[in-house]
């Protein structure tokens, strides 16, 4: 009897150990990829490859490395896990996918405008095979796993980049035309739209309903009132958060490279300036949170909100962006 009773506390202590060691864990793999320089990345890439950089280059190198980063970051992919402690973690999984849909939203932009001369032209192969495989189930844990497919759209970039590094051949292209990246930004602003809104809902907020203004012809599927209220789930709060320090990490990285591959449109358009302010607003939102918590005060109270201030950076950001698109239209 006495030999049996002896066993509880050597399992209470195994499994004590095991918990700290599974939060040990999750701690580490809980903490976010840092910034890199695009640039500095490019020109070890050249090196290494013996690639020449030619324009497009660093922002499709770029494009591989964040998916990198997405993939090979400490505790790899975890959006799938089905074990502890990934399985656990929910911060990380929502910034990945926040990255993630600007990984798609790039490499759709490649396939489908910046890689094509005109509308009529024919679209890359190897971009034809990446971008589809980006889009694929970012929660598929076997048969076939997420990271497999994503690891094949990096491939196929990396044949992409390989093919435009080639000076010798002109099969593969990059254009650095102002339409090209105002269609791409209007995308990236949709997404900021509807982020900076639902981080404004983390305290409820009433709004005027303006889905026809502009359009007395205008007509809706069905019927919604003048007044409509929003407000996020509590535990839903810092998913919201995590999912935009995601999209903004992302998106100062390829607007850092945009700088580079499309400055001769930029200069001309005497845009440099207001790019660099939205990438200064894009740094802003990755401010280490100090707090262990994401706190949810109210606006004006006496606990912070980390929502609103990561709405103020990204509403900002938006409204940079599309000054900037205006920008880039005149001549």
């Amino acid at each position: 009897m006495t030999e049996g009773v002896s066993k509880y506390p050597i399992v209470g202590g195994l499994v004590a150990l095991l918990v700290i060691v599974l939060g040990g864990v999750g701690f580490f793999w809980s903490d976010e990829p840092e910034l890199f320089d695009v640039r500095a990345r490019a020109l070890q890439e050249t090196a290494e490859q013996g690639n020449n950089q030619v324009v497009g280059y660093v922002t499709v190198n770029t494009l591989v490395e964040v998916a990198n980063v997405l993939l090979d970051k400490p505790g790899g992919y975890l959006s799938n896990d089905i074990f502890p402690p990934g399985l656990l973690l929910d911060n990380i999984p929502n910034w990945e996918f926040g990255v993630l849909v600007q990984v798609r939203d790039l490499s759709q932009a490649l396939r489908k405008d910046i890689a094509r001369s005109q509308s009529q032209s024919r679209e890359d192969l190897n971009l034809a095979i990446a971008e589809p495989q980006f889009n694929f189930d970012h929660k598929s844990w076997a048969f076939p796993a997420t990271e497999n497919e994503y690891r094949r759209g990096v491939k196929e970039l990396n044949k992409y980049l390989a093919r435009l590094s080639d000076v010798d051949s002109p099969d593969a292209q990059f254009y650095a035309r102002a339409d090209n990246l105002r269609s791409w930004l209007s995308d990236v602003s949709k997404r900021l739209g509807s982020l900076s809104q639902r981080l404004s809902s983390s305290v409820g907020q009433r709004v005027v309903n303006i889905d026809l203004a502009g359009d007395s012809a205008a007509a809706q599927s069905t019927f919604v009132g003048s007044e409509m209220s929003y407000k996020t789930p509590w535990l839903e709060i810092d998913d919201v958060f995590y999912e935009a320090r995601g999209t903004t990490w992302a998106l100062y990285h390829f607007l850092k490279a945009v700088e580079v591959d499309f400055n001769s449109v930029l200069e001309k358009k005497n845009a440099v300036a207001s790019l660099q302010q939205i990438i200064r607003e894009m740094e802003a939102t990755q401010q280490t949170v100090w707090s262990p918590l994401i706190l949810n005060g109210d606006g004006m109270g006496v606990l912070a909100n980390h929502s609103l201030v990561m709405a103020n950076y990204i509403s900002r950001a938006n409204a940079a962006i599309i000054d900037f698109r205006e920008l880039l239209s005149k001549g």
